[in-house]
This record gives structure tokens, C-alpha cells and sequence, in this order.
């Protein structure tokens, strides 16, 4: 760790704690008194009559939103009605870090819209940002003067306003969308939100269980109170749905059965390649539309550019517990995995017992590599996260930010279906027997 790691780790390690319960405070006295989202949206589940559920033609299972939530709909004289509150919010990221951001309805992403292509949809946009805003239906052929963008297309929503936007979905697919007035900083806060039409007339053979999961990237410094929008090249903390892993909530699904997942990229910079374990799968569509099955080819990665729209199809034959994560090594690993020198084959003994007698405890960081070094248990500031990792059942996963675990499963309905998977016995990789190298010709001396 050189000087200027150090004194800034060790200056903010006091302050973010302060900073962390300032930021509290701050949101708890922006809600007093108002409405919130959580609150409308319970008052509108608690009217079942004046709900529209989303039916999907043709077996087409409701989209699931892992660590996320669904927008409810009001059937209003044969339009669905739905609400979106464009507000400062306080996320958690993972426990242990949380921050001021800004999105839809409590969180970021926005709750996922979901309707049904035909379906004559009214969205009103209500501004409690300190700034005015816009929403842009990304991907979507809507009329030129519902498109979102401020100054082009329409006035922006001006601090306290509600706007409406009123659109008839005339194409099926998966689909964003997002502020357009001050893009840099709203996109880069948390101002996105998928959009799914299900196809009146499905195509292809149809699934079993359909996830959503958005990709996005921060910048957010230990310390401080809220990300850095005006960050263009190192982005620290890496999301699905807003959560970095262990916070990522798994997916949970049967053996044999046909799976889809739809992923979205909003975030400010940077492609990803989405890499799914212990599977071939295809790429059903994009935001441009429907891939036709002649066209699909198998693969275990996926590039998801920004500003797009990919979705997978597979049928899992394998039980078990496997890695989903973006294959950009630096996507998977978080906060304080960042800004850290490289001291890998360092002897650094001496080091150590100088910065010992100013600052008890001190670790080296990363001398062996960076393997172990969750379990290294070395302190880190309040409201900040470990490099990467947590336990899991062979010892600590190597593994953090942008990742999560596909759950397959025999009976998912099962209740120890969400633990960890129970290997049977004799399948695990393991020490090898010296008899067995032996008998087999194989010296590792």
C-alpha cells in the first residue's frame, strides 16, 4: 500500500461511518411527512380489483426481478396505468455499504415495467429530484413526442411536476429506460429501469422461468456520500439490479426446464461479458428484436455492449450451484480492490514492522496474490466493502461485484433448494491419493 492509499484509507476510515449516518438523516428528513413509493404501491396491491395483473399469451411465465420489483398497474377504461417517482433514495449496495443515489419508486434499478405487446399503457412521471428530468423508452418505436429527450422531444419535468406519457406497445422485446436531461450524472445515480412487452403471438418454444438482471457501474470512493457521476474510466463497485455480490439474489430454477434471462446495460461506460458456468446457451433476441432460431448459435459468454439489450435461452441438465458473472476480472471484485499496488513476490517484513509501530494492526496487502485475501479479515473503513468475496461451502469465494450464482435444482420448490448445493459423494475435486498418481504414472515431486 504506497502513502497516499494509506493516509486516504486511514483518513476516511473515521469520517464515512459519519458519513454514512449523515446520509441516513438527510433521507429520512427528504421523506418526512410524504408519500413514498413503497407506500403508493402497497395502497394499490391492497386494491386487487383496480389492478391489472400482466397476462402473458402463450405459457409465458411473469418476468422475475431478482432483488427487485415489478411496476403495478391500474386498469383505467382499457389503459394500464402506472406511476413512476423519479427521487433521490438511500441504496444498499451490500450490507456494509450503502449511499445516496437517485432512481424510480425507492430503488435503482426502477421497478421493471411489464405489459403485453398491444397493450395501451399511461405512465406518469413525478420529479422529486432536485433537478428537472426525463424518461426515454430505450429501444421502443413510440410517437416522436413521447421519446423523452429534453429540449428535442419535450420540455423537461421541472422539479415538483408530474408528466404523462401515453404510448400504445406495438413491439414486443426486452427494453430500457432512463433519464435523458443530465445524462452523465441521473444514468451514472441510478436512473434505469428495464421494460418488458411480452409478444402477443410468442415465437419459439416457451420457457419455464424468465429473469431480468441490469448491469451498471459506479463510482463511489470510500468515504463518500454518493457516487461520482463525473468518473470515465476506473468504476469500483459493479451491479446486477443494484446489488453486488454476496447482496446478488440467486436464481433459483429446475433441471430440464427452459430458462430465459434478459440483460440490460445502462451502465455509463463499459461492454460486459456475461459468462454463465456449467451450460450452452443461445441468444434469443436483442433490443432490436427477435433472433430467429436459424440464426442462433450456442455459446457460454455473451457481450453486452452499453446501451443494449441481450436475451439467453437454456435448459440446465446439470444440478448445482454456478458462477454467473461478467468476465471483466476488475468487474468482480469491489471498493477496496482498487488503487492497491502491486506487491505480489514482495518481501515486505520490514515494511510491516515500521507501519506497525504508527498503525497497530497494519496488513500487507496482496504479497501471495489476491486470492486469500478475503479471509485475511483485514479492518476496512465503515460503509465500504471487502475486495471481493464471501463464505461459501468450500471456504471463501474468490468472487464479488458483478456476479451472481445460478441455483439448478431437482425440486427448487424444495426448502433447502435455496442453500448451497449437496454435492453427492465421490463428485467434488478434491486431494489426490498417492497411490492412485502412483498407479496412474504421475510424480508431482
Amino acid at each position: 500500500m504506497d502513502r497516499r492509499t494509506f493516509m486516504r484509507l486511514s483518513g476516511f476510515a473515521a469520517g464515512a461511518a459519519l458519513a454514512a449516518k449523515t446520509s441516513r438523516l438527510a433521507a429520512q428528513h427528504h421523506l418526512h411527512g410524504e408519500a413514498v413509493p413503497e407506500q403508493q404501491e402497497r395502497v394499490a396491491e391492497s386494491t386487487a380489483a383496480a389492478r391489472a395483473a400482466v397476462v402473458a399469451p402463450g405459457r409465458q411465465p411473469a418476468v422475475v426481478t431478482p432483488n427487485g420489483k415489478t411496476l403495478p398497474w391500474r386498469l383505467v377504461q382499457g389503459v394500464k396505468v402506472g406511476h413512476l417517482v423519479a427521487q433521490p433514495i438511500q441504496h444498499e449496495f451490500a450490507p456494509g455499504l450503502s449511499a445516496e443515489c437517485w432512481g424510480y419508486n425507492g430503488g435503482t434499478p426502477g421497478p421493471t415495467i411489464e405489459a403485453v405487446e398491444g397493450d395501451r399503457v399511461r405512465l406518469y412521471v413525478t420529479n422529486k429530484l432536485p433537478e428537472p428530468t426525463t424518461v426515454h423508452w430505450h429501444g421502443l418505436i413510440v410517437p416522436n413526442g413521447m421519446d423523452g429527450v429534453s429540449g428535442l422531444n419535450q420540455k423537461p419535468i421541472g422539479v415538483g411536476e408530474t408528466f404523462v406519457y401515453e404510448l400504445t406497445l406495438k413491439q414486443p422485446g426486452t427494453f430500457m429506460y432512463h433519464s435523458h436531461f443530465d445524462e452523465m450524472t441521473q444514468i451514472a445515480l441510478g436512473m434505469v429501469g428495464m421494460l418488458i412487452v411480452h409478444p402477443r403471438r410468442p415465437v419459439g418454444p416457451p420457457v419455464d422461468r424468465d429473469f431480468v438482471l441490469m448491469s451498471h457501474e459506479w463510482r463511489l470512493d470510500v468515504g463518500a456520500r454518493r457516487p461520482n457521476p463525473n468518473e470515465m474510466t476506473d468504476w469500483n463497485l459493479l451491479t446486477f439490479n443494484g446489488k453486488s455480490f454476496p447482496a446478488t439474489q440467486p436464481l433459483l430454477v429446475k433441471t430440464g426446464e427452459r430458462v430465459r434471462i434478459r440483460l440490460g446495460n445502462l451502465g455509463p461506460m463499459d461492454h460486459h461479458p456475461i459468462h454463465l458456468h456449467g451450460l450452452n446457451f443461445v441468444v434469443t433476441a436483442t433490443d432490436g428484436g427477435y433472433v430467429p432460431q436459424s440464426a442462433q448459435y450456442p455459446e457460454t459468454t455473451v457481450i453486452l455492449p452499453v446501451g443494449t439489450t441481450r436475451v439467453i435461452e437454456f435448459v440446465p441438465s446439470e444440478p448445482g450451484d454456478w458462477a454467473m458473472h461478467c468476465h471483466m476480472t476488475h468487474h468482480t471484485m469491489t471498493q477496496m480492490g482498487h488503487d492497491i499496488p502491486n506487491l505480489v513476490g514482495a518481501d515486505t517484513k520490514a515494511l510491516d514492522a515500521r507501519m506497525d509501530r504508527i498503525m497497530p494492526e497494519y496488513m500487507t496487502m496482496g504479497t501471495t496474490g489476491m486470492g486469500n485475501m478475503g479471509e485475511m479479515k483485514m479492518p476496512i473503513p465503515a460503509n465500504s466493502l471487502p475486495m471481493r468475496g464471501a463464505p461459501g461451502p468450500f471456504g471463501y469465494i474468490d468472487m464479488g461485484g458483478m456476479f451472481t450464482v445460478l441455483k439448478v435444482r431437482d425440486n427448487p420448490e424444495a426448502p433447502e433448494a435455496q442453500g448451497w448445493y449437496q454435492y453427492p459423494a465421490g463428485s467434488v475435486a478434491s486431494v489426490a491419493d498417492p497411490a492412485r498418481m502412483a498407479a496412474d504414472g504421475v510424480d508431482a515431486t
